[in-house]
This record gives structure tokens, sequence and C-alpha cells, in this order.
């Protein structure tokens, strides 16, 4: 079998398919399960019109954009609100690399997990009895997450207010860090049994409910225009990548959500 083809990796890859790019990418959360999306909708649906133009569009930056803003589905007030979001600015602020977590969109990411799933745990076991975990352990508090970030936001609004007689969304950047340092290395007491909730560890479920927010898929209302894609060049959902597999060199690639 002299003459038979012998057929490279690349070549393996181009008529197999495993470049497409449906491997990659997907919500950091894995998404709104248990929430009622439909109701969501109606509070500002897109119309017909809209989403066909939508549609239409071959400009992937023009995607992210079409993402109807939903409007808040968790946070009934507008102080927890603006006090969750200026902390996860403070987490992940505005640089010469590009926006912040607060025009990315990451308050309105976390509203909607809250909301769901992964705020009432129900994917978890969540019976007694229930110790003080260890660092090595995940989640081991009675309280939902939804509960716990009430109960991590209304400190924040009691040290601000102790501290600077003013909302935590008043403060300067600087005394935002400060306290946010001190929920850190939990030197703020809940005054809750510590196998309730610490402040140390709101503040890594906020710390992490705000990277996710920046960078996940933006169907889930976070990394609005795909901006936190477009820091890290990450392509996205690419239907495929056989118009660059040939070259040698690194591609800027527009990057491409999910519903695209």
């Amino acid at each position: 079998m002299a003459n038979e083809k012998q057929f490279s990796r690349r070549d393996f890859l181009k008529t197999t398919g495993v470049a497409t790019g449906g491997i990659i990418g997907g919500s950091l959360l894995g998404g709104l399960i248990g929430f009622n999306v439909q109701d969501a909708e109606n509070d500002e649906a897109v119309t017909d019109n809209e989403s066909h133009n939508a549609g239409d569009s071959n400009d992937s930056s023009d995607l992210g954009a079409n993402i109807p803003e939903q409007g808040r589905v968790f946070f009934s007030n507008d102080e927890d609100f603006n006090t969750i979001e200026a902390a996860m600015e403070r987490i992940f602020p505005e640089s010469d690399m590009g926006p912040g977590a607060k025009e990315l969109g990451a308050a309105y990411f976390l509203d909607g997990q809250l909301a769901g799933a992964y705020g009432h745990n129900s994917r978890e076991y969540m019976q007694g009895p229930f110790h003080e975990g260890k660092e090595t352990q995940g989640y081991q508090s009675n309280l939902n997450r939804a509960s716990y970030f009430k109960l991590g936001i209304r400190k924040l609004q009691d040290e601000a207010s102790d501290r600077h007689d003013a909302s935590f969304a008043e403060l300067e950047a600087e005394q935002q860090d400060d306290i946010l340092k001190d929920f850190e290395t939990d030197e703020v007491d809940f005054n809750v049994p510590k196998s309730t909730a610490t402040a140390s560890f709101f503040f890594q479920l906020l710390r992490t409910a705000t990277l996710e927010g920046v960078y996940s898929d933006p169907i889930y209302r976070g990394n609005r225009d795909m901006a936190g894609w477009k820091m890290k060049q990450f392509p996205g959902h690419q239907h495929s990548y056989l118009d660059t597999i040939d070259t040698d060199e690194f591609q800027d690639i527009e990057p491409m959500p999910n519903f695209g």
C-alpha cells in the first residue's frame, strides 16, 4: 500500500470536525436552572423586528449587545443591588485594559444566578448536621447562597454605616477596599455561628461570582458586549476554526456568543 495517502494531524482535525468551536465555553455556573425565563422576558421583551434584525447581523460584535435588558429578578431594592455592584467593581475595577465589573453587568449575572438553582442550592445536599467547614471543603452552611448573599450585603452596609455614616456604594474606593479587605481576612464578625456564615467565605463567594459574571457567556447577562472575552482574546463559541487552522500565526478572532 505504498501509494496510500498519508493524512497529517491537521488533515484529521479538518475532516473529523474536532476543530469546531462547540467544545469550548458555556456558563461558569451552569445556567439558570429553575429560573422562570418566561417571566423575566416579560419585563422587557425584544420585539419580533428586533430579534429578526439581530439574527440577520453578520457582525458578531453586535450579538452581545442584542441581549434584552431583563431587569432584576432577585434583588428587590436599589440599596442591596447598588452595594453588590459597588463591591464587584472594586474586585474587578475598570482599567486601561477595559471595563470593570459594573459596566460588564456582573451584578446582573449574579442577580439571575441567585434567583435560580445556584442561589437555592437546588443540586446540593442541604441537611444537617452543620459544622464549621475546613479550608479544603466546599459549601458547608445551612443557609442557601441567596440567604448567604443577603446576610453579607447587610453586613457590608452595616460596616459602611458604622465606619463612615454612609452607604457602601457612596464610599470612596479606598474606603470600600478597606472594608472588603477586612471581609477577606475574616476580621468582620457576622454575629452568627461560624458554621452558618463567615465574612471570609462571603468574600470568596463574591469574588468568584464577580469573575464568573465578567467572563461568562453574555446570554447569562454578564460580560456585556463580550468585552470580558475581548480582553482575554477568547473567541467564544465559534462554529468552526477551519478558516484559520492552516495558519501558524496567532489569530485575533472576533468572539461569538452561544446564541450567535
